[in-house]
């Protein structure tokens, strides 16, 4: 089996800290690649990110397809382009934020979600919405740190990422916790240890499921709202992303 993780920004070691995570959980057996694409927004905060991000993001999934990937990951708390990349291609495609919340509602009567910038918190309240898990989440957190302060040794982040950690647990009373934002995904562990709660990687949580659906021989359906998109011209810079016939799984 072999799980493609993208990492929809393009800032390499955080790629690099998504892969150790993905690699550690998946089953022997498992092959992970995790890249992310050339083009596109070092880290993604907000709508505008997301919108910048997706040509990268959806070119990367119909590669890695036809490369034989097996199920896509879209390693990214806001699950940008899921439904986009779910009509190209017809293995699963998981979003990190969906595999996070359904975890969660599996294993503790109510959860919150500790992210990085108050901007965030309507985007991930939206999201749960959307998933039906808007009455497992007791709060959606930020530590008021902009994603990439993640990636610097030795900086005050993962602190902020902990003091929310320990708040939804106490003020919350989250009875698990999610890290909403893949650059967290590093802190899952040793947090969960320390606080006897589980505290959620939405990266571990997507790579598991994806290897659940491929095992159980599911595909995404292609009738209805993920049918490939219909093949037609698109204009100027943007022709080379123009819809193709849909990609099928390699045999």
């Amino acid at each position: 089996m072999r799980i493609l993780v993208i990492n929809p920004n393009t800032t390499a070691s955080m790629t690099d800290k998504i892969r150790e995570t993905a690699v550690a959980v998946a089953a022997p057996g498992t092959e992970i690649v995790a890249l992310n694409p050339a083009d596109g927004p070092v880290s993604i905060e907000g709508h505008y990110d997301e919108a910048f991000c997706l040509p990268g993001l959806l070119e990367e999934t119909r590669k890695g397809v036809a490369a034989g990937a097996d199920a896509v990951v879209i390693a990214c708390f806001d699950d940008p382009g899921l439904e986009a990349c779910r009509e190209i291609v017809d293995v699963p495609v998981v979003g990190i934020c969906e595999a996070a919340m359904a975890a969660a509602s599996m294993v503790g009567h109510g959860f919150s979600v500790v992210s990085t910038l108050d901007r965030a918190i309507p985007i991930i309240e939206a999201l749960a919405l959307k998933y039906g898990f808007e009455r497992h989440c007791r709060r959606v957190r930020a530590a008021s740190i902009p994603v990439l302060a993640l990636e610097e040794e030795g900086g005050a982040a993962a602190a902020k990422v902990r003091e929310q950690v320990l708040a939804a647990i106490e003020e919350d009373r989250a009875e698990a916790v999610l890290l909403g934002c893949a650059g967290m995904t590093d802190l899952a562990d040793a947090l969960t240890r320390e606080t006897g709660v589980p505290v959620i990687d939405g990266v571990a949580a997507a790579v598991k499921f994806a290897e659940a659906l491929v095992g159980l021989g599911l595909k995404t359906c292609k009738r209805g709202a993920y049918a490939p998109p219909r093949v037609k011209s698109y204009s100027g810079a943007l022709a080379r992303h123009a819809p193709q016939p849909p990609l099928k799984a390699a045999e």
